[in-house]
């Protein structure tokens, strides 16, 4: 097993550091933030806030580099991975797969890199947050991009595996647009949901019980993180923030017309009822060998369909769809 380093201590990379740790890798790590850095050193981990030295480590054993940093510090950090590590197997945890793929090709070309994003937090941030099980059962959306090699795919997704998540093959561009809807949208209605709610005074907030906490919770997250994955993923989010509108736009009306509210309230409660069916459905055990020439845009099918990879052994990639017909 490859060793791990790991840059960005905070509540994902942290995460990231602690269940590497628990698979039994050799890991590192390395931070700007003072704080996190004596954090994890207080806890028994190896982290430092030197880049450089952290990355040099990583070339000369040859080690997975797991940039965990938001996406604006990203290409700061690609910046130290050229100098110190051109050629690592790379891969990332950041919130959008696009933009970062781009930055990877411009700025370490030769790095072997596979984009990641486990679909997995809180609402709090640092090195306090982080924990060994965070990614527990979690979809691990892992990209296969233009240029991917299935072996380096191979590597990281058994990394994500051994952290305990299941890996979702995507690619970059719908990837995107997925979480613009199912993560980034949501944080935008939160934010708008909480202003709304705090703006009518303390009555009303002291009235606040549960579909309020719950709908605003992801209000509650570092701001300068929401606003990166958001902003970073303005292509894609704008579609969907039209759509909300949309949807919003048409209850006003009939709400103003009519007097009813149903068509929006039963879209959303089947839609609700079709995600927990999803959660709930009967699946196919599918093996994808990952040395066939289609093996890459079979792996994407699986990820489309809804279907999760749950072992990557022998070259062979093990996973399940929905559904009860064979593969």
């Amino acid at each position: 097993m490859r060793d791990v380093c790991v840059v960005g201590l905070g509540l994902i990379g942290g995460s990231v550091l602690r269940a590497a740790a628990k698979a039994e890798r050799q890991v590192w790590g390395a931070a700007r933030s003072e704080e996190d850095v004596a954090a994890a050193r207080a806890e028994g981990f190896d982290a430092t806030t030197s880049l450089p030295e952290a990355l040099s480590r990583a070339a000369e054993r040859d080690a997975i580099v797991v940039i965990a940093v938001p996406l604006t510090a990203v290409e700061s950090v690609l910046s130290d991975v050229a100098e110190h590590a051109p050629r690592v197997l790379l891969t990332d945890v950041v919130s959008v797969k696009q933009p970062v793929q781009e930055i990877v090709r411009r700025a370490v070309p030769e790095a072997r890199f596979v984009g990641g994003h486990p679909m997995a937090g809180t609402a709090e941030s640092g090195w306090s947050a982080g924990r060994a099980d965070l990614f527990d059962g979690a979809a691990w959306a892992l990209c296969l991009a233009h240029g991917t090699e299935l072996a380096w795919w191979a590597e990281i997704a058994h990394l994500a595996l051994e952290l305990g998540a299941q890996v979702v093959p995507v690619t970059p561009e719908l990837h995107d647009a997925a979480v613009a809807r199912i993560s980034h949208l949501p944080h935008v209605l939160a934010a708008v949901l909480a202003a709304v709610g705090a703006e009518a005074g303390p009555l009303t907030l002291s009235l606040a019980a549960g579909s309020f906490t719950d709908g605003t919770r992801v209000a509650g997250t570092r701001v300068d993180l929401v606003r990166a994955m958001t902003e970073g993923n303005r292509a894609a989010l704008l579609p969907a923030l039209d759509a909300a509108l949309g949807m919003l736009g048409a209850a006003r009306g009939s709400l103003a017309s009519t007097g009813s509210l149903a068509a929006t309230i039963e879209a959303g409660h089947e839609a609700r009822r079709a995600l927990a069916a999803l959660r709930a459905a009967a699946s196919t055990s599918v093996r994808i060998d990952l040395r066939a020439p289609d093996a890459a845009e079979a792996l994407l099918a699986l990820g489309e369909q809804g279907g999760r990879i749950t072992e990557v052994e022998g070259g062979a990639a093990i996973g399940r769809v929905p559904g009860p017909s064979e593969q």
